[in-house]
């Protein structure tokens, strides 16, 4: 069996990173163009790199770490996506590519990890001193039928994205995510970092990405983002003043219609097990849940 090596990813291992994330993760989405600009301009303050594991010139293994820094926790770090070739597991690639990982906070100052895990990987992640903390549900709709278009609510208009001012999507972004459930709040990233992690996105669907605008202002928001004929609810919130109404419903309704006349042909999305109001507003829609991963945590020394 050939040796492996690990090394840090460059921009010309996009399309054999996004393969190897459609074998072991079929259910996340990402193209080629997005994950070719993640690799090359990563965002200013993260501290973010990525390695891969190669077998024969081939990549077999994945994984990025970085400071996370949208969150008002203090030196919080990511190990993020950490993934092996099915053929390539349990020879050592899985803990090469963590090492790597860990060796890189280190240096930063980062105290408390972060990582993901599905089911059967919890015993490699508590081996090296990870603890479960959260669990993360994922789940797909075929958008075959589509869903018809919603009728709007009285006062509110659905706008796409392309349509608006980013700063007032970024507001209600803030606004929205200030109280999601998850292991450390979401209520530190600047309008630059928003910019470069959600506008700028080179897979954000800008005509299919739905907002809720009233009185001036968006009140409810549905991102989608796109890789051929997937998509990936990015994130679908109401701002608290409006919660209560069915405004997240129905704008998500709206931006999977608009997908789904787009091309869009299946969508996923992620929730946390504890978010209750976003499962009922998946199920209601007909999401059918397709695999569950657990955040993992462990102190850093």
């Amino acid at each position: 069996m050939a040796d492996f090596q690990i090394r840090h990813a460059t921009a010309d291992d996009a399309p054999a990173v996004v393969a190897l994330r459609a074998l072991v993760h079929p259910y996340l989405v990402r193209g080629e163009a997005s994950t070719r600009k993640m690799i090359s301009e990563p965002p200013s303050g993260e501290d973010w790199t990525a390695f891969v594991a190669e077998v024969d010139d081939q990549v077999v293994g994945w994984v990025s770490a970085f400071r996370n820094i949208r969150t008002s926790e203090p030196d919080f770090g990511e190990v993020s996506m950490l993934h092996t070739h099915p053929e390539q597991r349990r020879r050592g690639v899985g803990t090469a590519l963590l090492d790597a990982a860990l060796n890189h906070l280190r240096p930063l100052g980062v105290r408390r990890v972060r990582t993901w895990a599905q089911p059967e990987a919890l015993p490699f992640a508590r081996r090296h001193g990870f603890t479960p903390s959260r669990e993360l549900r994922y789940s797909a709709l075929e958008l075959r039928p589509a869903p018809p278009m919603p009728a709007e609510p009285p006062g509110v208009r659905w706008r796409a994205l392309a349509d608006l001012d980013p700063r007032l999507v970024y507001e209600a972004d803030v606004a929205a995510a200030a109280d999601e459930p998850g292991d450390v709040p979401s209520d530190a990233f600047t309008y630059e970092y928003w910019l470069w992690e959600v506008w700028e996105n080179l897979g954000l669907d800008k005509a299919a990405s739905t907002a809720a605008e009233s009185d001036g202002e968006v009140v409810a928001l549905s991102l989608v983002k796109r890789d051929g004929d997937r998509m990936w609810s990015d994130y679908t919130a109401t701002v608290p003043s409006r919660r209560g109404r069915g405004l997240a419903r129905l704008t998500k309704q709206a931006a999977l219609h608009r997908a789904a006349a787009g091309g869009v042909r299946v969508a996923y999305t992620s929730n946390d097990e504890a978010n209750a109001p976003m499962l009922a507003v998946n199920a209601r829609l007909g999401y059918r849940p397709v695999a569950v991963h657990w955040s993992c945590l462990r102190e850093l020394t």
